[in-house]
């Protein structure tokens, strides 16, 4: 009976150690059809970027030219850090000669990267964030990938990659990287969400955790409350709630996908709301809001910028922002309720107003 067991278990860790992302993909698909090898070849060549990164991060301090800001800003105003640029051309490179993928869109890049010879055959757009926390890598704290693939619709003759302006719902597959002590990917194709960690002995992402659920209710909120004082009234009323109430953990990395990653397995909220100096926050929709929204809802959790969900919005441009609100259903509620507390009694104020002109009209 014990040597059974025994085989049981060993028979369980061979099978796990087989599970290989490309493998998986398949399996989620029930398919070996043309698209299903499709996806589940973009899948590899992102797991081999996230390798090509990992290996620079490694070695980031032993190497000259990694570390530091390159002295140039991107489309969105920001200083760019050498590691940006690395990552967002690994991408790039894994991509080329794939005949996958016939358009790239990164927040690096002013306008989408075009591969003209895949597109005849690649009908996909890989939308992505290279490095999200770059300003982490020179302290050696975790950072992220951030990824999204979208099929492409219609010929996109003028070059402006009009169709990717659709909501959230049309995004095939999503999904983020990050590294940390281990380097972990985590991915949906609409049917749940599963992650799976870099074996180095293997060279292999092995599935470590598969149908993620987020608890209903957690512990933690995390949100930059440095930022307290230009946040509008409600959110600075939810945070007095959390500190007044027993139970709560703050808890903030500075990196996304890193705070993203505590939430989605302890459950929690993250919050990135606007501010008075930029209102509608500093998280790109496509790259980053849009892509963690879809692997939420598939966990079982919901995403908001705490009015509308995230996976109704319709962008107007490629690197529009968003607030984000997003985690568990009950804590991203909790916030939602606070916003819409004030929502009313603005309604009613205006509706007080109205009154008072009507009275003053009728005196008159």
């Amino acid at each position: 009976m014990v040597v059974s067991e025994q085989n049981l278990v060993s028979e369980r860790s061979l099978d796990r150690d087989c599970t290989t992302l490309s493998r998986h993909v398949l399996e989620q698909l029930k398919s070996f059809g043309a698209d299903a090898q499709d996806l589940s070849a973009i899948m590899n060549r992102i797991a081999l970027a996230a390798k090509l990164i990992t290996r620079r991060l490694s070695r980031a301090g032993l190497m000259e030219g990694v570390l530091g800001f390159t002295g140039e800003t991107n489309v969105q105003g920001e200083s760019v850090k050498k590691m940006d640029i690395f990552a967002n051309d690994v991408f790039i490179s894994v991509f080329k000669q794939s005949g996958l993928v016939c358009r790239l869109a990164s927040e690096e890049m002013e306008k989408p990267y075009y591969i003209p010879e895949n597109c005849p055959i690649g009908r996909y757009t890989l939308l992505y964030d290279p490095i999200d926390g770059s300003s982490n890598v020179d302290i050696n704290l975790s950072v992220g990938s951030i990824f999204a693939i979208r099929q492409q619709q219609g010929e996109d003759l003028d070059g402006e990659a009009k169709d990717l302006f659709q909501n959230g719902h049309q995004q095939i597959a999503a999904g983020y990287v990050l590294y940390g002590a281990s380097t972990v990917l985590v991915y949906s194709i609409g049917t749940g969400v599963h992650a799976f960690t870099l074996d180095p002995s293997l060279g292999e992402f092995v599935l470590s955790h598969e149908n993620l659920q987020i608890p209903k209710h957690g512990a933690t909120y995390s949100v930059n409350e440095g930022n307290y004082w230009q946040w509008s009234e409600p959110l600075r009323e939810y945070i007095k709630y959390v500190h007044r109430n027993d139970g709560y953990t703050a808890r903030y990395g500075g990196a996304l996908v890193g705070d993203f990653h505590r939430i989605l397995f302890q459950g929690g909220v993250f919050l990135y709301p606007g501010t008075t100096k930029n209102p509608q926050g500093k998280l790109r929709l496509l790259y980053e809001t849009a892509p963690l929204a879809y692997l939420m809802t598939q966990a079982g959790g919901k995403a908001s910028t705490g009015i509308e969900p995230i996976m109704d919005i319709v962008p107007t441009a490629l690197h529009q922002r968003t607030p984000l609100v997003i985690g568990s259903m009950e804590d991203v509620e909790l916030v939602e309720s606070f916003i819409k507390k004030e929502e009313v009694k603005k309604v009613k104020e205006v509706e007080e107003v109205k009154k008072v002109k009507k009275k003053d009209k009728g005196k008159k």
